[in-house]
């Protein structure tokens, strides 16, 4: 039985020509069901590689002081921490949502940046009941963070701008001030032209702009004291000034070596400067392999998971 002011002909016609839409959407469904394994085994491609890449034959004193491990570990989940509640209040996600952001966290840092949100916006898009597509959010997310590292760079100058005055951070002042130009304006533009740009709420950005600068400034105190942990000798208020250096001269978009920066900030501390790169290497030898067994044990559930459901 044909629909009213349809013909047996139109009928045969009009189908056939449906036929082919509803057969490439499902081929582009499908085909989007391997970007988040792709992307994981390539995360683990390049967990692999630093695997390869570390240096066997140095000497590491690993810490036995478990409050060293514990400053380690909350420091490592502080950024997942802070996106679950991000996206706890956006979607609701539940608690077992920490697991593709910590996913996120390592693919960003040991792959490309912004790999991970590829694969949490694959991964949300999937899990993740909400309304429309998961991708304004995550990229008002991704924005926002940019925008907070530039603001927390900016008070860190105020505060900091003393000691510019009187010693060298292995940069000038050119390097400096074009650095604050290209922040203030990166900053103006996102101000400017953000209902074009950002698609969530007022409230929402706020609230996410305020989770990720909670999150920054948590990173940078427990570094501190994670050093101070680790090299007792020199005070913790050395410390905090030297993560705060740190921050700064590995925000600041305009400085060619960012590594010398930094060792103009540990020679304003005038301490312990050979031990403290030591320190730092070691440190981030032992991220390196919490990524790597974290990302396999992660794999591994994710196969358990699986067969439970088969």
């Amino acid at each position: 039985m044909t629909e009213p002011g349809l013909t047996e002909p139109a009928l045969a016609e009009t189908v056939p020509a449906a036929l082919p839409q509803t057969n490439a959407t499902s081929g582009w469904r499908r085909l989007g069901g391997f970007v988040g394994p792709a992307i994981s085994l390539a995360i683990l491609g390049a967990a692999l590689w630093q695997v390869h890449a570390l240096d066997w034959n140095r000497r590491i004193v690993i810490p036995t002081s478990p409050l060293i491990w514990l400053v380690l570990i909350v420091n490592y989940l502080s950024g997942p921490l802070g996106d679950w509640v991000i996206f706890r209040r956006l979607w609701k996600i539940p608690v077992e949502g920490i697991f593709p952001l910590v996913k996120k966290m390592i693919g960003n840092q040991l792959l490309l940046s912004y790999v991970g949100e590829v694969y949490f916006y694959d991964w949300a898009r999937r899990h993740v009941k909400i309304d429309g597509s998961p991708f304004g959010a995550v990229k008002d997310v991704a924005i926002l963070s940019a925008m907070a590292g530039y603001v927390m760079t900016l008070i860190m100058l105020v505060v900091a701008w003393p000691y510019f005055n009187h010693y060298a951070f292995g940069f000038n002042k050119r390097e400096l001030y074009g650095s604050i130009a290209v922040m203030l304006l990166i900053g103006l533009a996102i101000t400017f032209f953000r209902n074009r740009l950002l698609s969530l709420p007022r409230a929402d950005l706020l609230f996410v702009l305020a989770v990720h600068m909670v999150r920054l400034t948590i990173n940078t105190v427990l570094t501190a004291v994670l050093w101070a942990l680790m090299l007792p000798a020199v005070p913790l208020s050395s410390w905090l000034m030297l993560s705060t250096g740190r921050l700064l001269v590995t925000r600041l978009p305009l400085i060619p070596n960012q590594e010398i920066a930094f060792a103009g900030a540990l020679a304003l501390l005038g301490g312990p400067v050979n031990q403290t790169y030591q320190m730092i290497t070691v440190i981030a030898l032992f991220i390196t392999a919490i990524h790597i067994v974290v990302f396999v044990a992660m794999l591994l559930l994710d196969l358990v998971q699986r067969e439970r459901n088969a």
